[in-house]
């Protein structure tokens, strides 16, 4: 069983729901290496080294920088004083709806929050409230000496706690080289969008793989039986140059079309039989939708 890696509680209003935090994620695909002596093939050491005394530190201490140059000192209960309500429970500010949180800038990790045994009911209330208005939970709470703006929504069976980045920290595009006033034909746009509706599919994650870790390790076991020469890399692909925009469109919808005929298409993304057809897509819409309105009915 994991374990937990923050403790506190939920405030729903005038409701306190005492619960645990998980990571939900895990890097199962990161390619790590070490750093090693050439000579002996042995992991190389760093030394904590302190230039001013030149001699190697047993132990440390932590400090901030407030001027250039110079510090003050925290001890381990310093941080555990600072006056934030937030250090003890995360409180919920408000509810928004799901589209006005922009999740592709704002979302940085997810985690799971769990009950405390006590708290079972009151839980449930909040994400079945959460599931039936469509509405996401925004708040604020201390974890790992950082005080988080976090969003809180209803998933499967577990309300999942998103970390936020603060608006500060996104970055403007006023320094990017971004088109202006670009002039796109009708025949252009329906063109292109013939092709979104030949590559609409269901999002189904488990469908894709990473073949980069694969191939990596593919090359790490030829390495070990000392046979490198039976890895090959893989051939290039041919560039094409695009003559023109209608004319790449073109082309593109012609081979989906083949690839349909196929009975599916392998992605770029290593991913088989991926992509189930518009027809499909718009059917599965169409019931999601129908089921929607009949809850509403009743």
């Amino acid at each position: 069983m994991a374990r937990s890696i923050w403790k506190g509680s939920l405030q729903f209003g005038m409701v306190n729901i005492p619960v645990a935090l998980y990571v939900a994620t895990e890097s199962t695909s990161k390619v790590s290496f070490n750093l090693l002596c050439p000579d002996h093939r042995t992991r190389i050491k760093n030394k904590r080294w302190c230039p001013v005394g030149e001699h190697e530190v047993a132990s440390t201490v932590k400090g901030y920088e407030y001027e250039k140059g110079q510090y003050v000192i925290f001890g381990e209960d310093d941080l555990e004083k600072l006056p934030l309500k937030s250090s003890r429970s995360i409180d919920i500010a408000g509810f928004i709806k799901d589209e006005e949180l922009p999740g592709e800038l704002y979302f940085q990790s997810a985690y799971y929050l769990e009950p405390d045994k006590s708290a079972q009911k009151p839980y449930a209330l909040l994400k079945k409230t959460l599931e039936k208005t469509g509405r996401v939970a925004v708040a604020k709470f201390a974890l790992r000496e950082r005080e988080r703006l976090v969003s809180m929504r209803a998933h499967d069976d577990v309300l999942v706690l998103n970390t936020l980045h603060w608006p500060d920290e996104i970055r403007s595009i006023e320094d990017l080289n971004l088109p202006e006033e670009v002039k796109v034909s009708p025949a252009e746009l329906k063109m292109a969008e013939s092709l979104v509706e030949m590559m609409a599919m269901r999002f189904d994650p488990s469908e894709f793989r990473d073949e980069y870790k694969q191939a990596f390790e593919q090359i790490v076991d030829a390495k070990v039986k000392g046979r490198e020469d039976l890895v090959e890399a893989p051939e290039a692909e041919a560039e094409t140059t695009v003559i023109d925009l209608m004319s790449a469109l073109k082309a593109s919808v012609a081979k989906a079309k083949e690839e349909e005929k196929k009975g599916g298409r392998a992605g770029r993304g290593g991913h088989e039989s991926l992509v189930h057809r518009t027809s499909t897509s718009r059917t599965a819409a169409k019931t999601d939708k129908e089921k929607t309105a009949r809850k509403k009915a009743s």
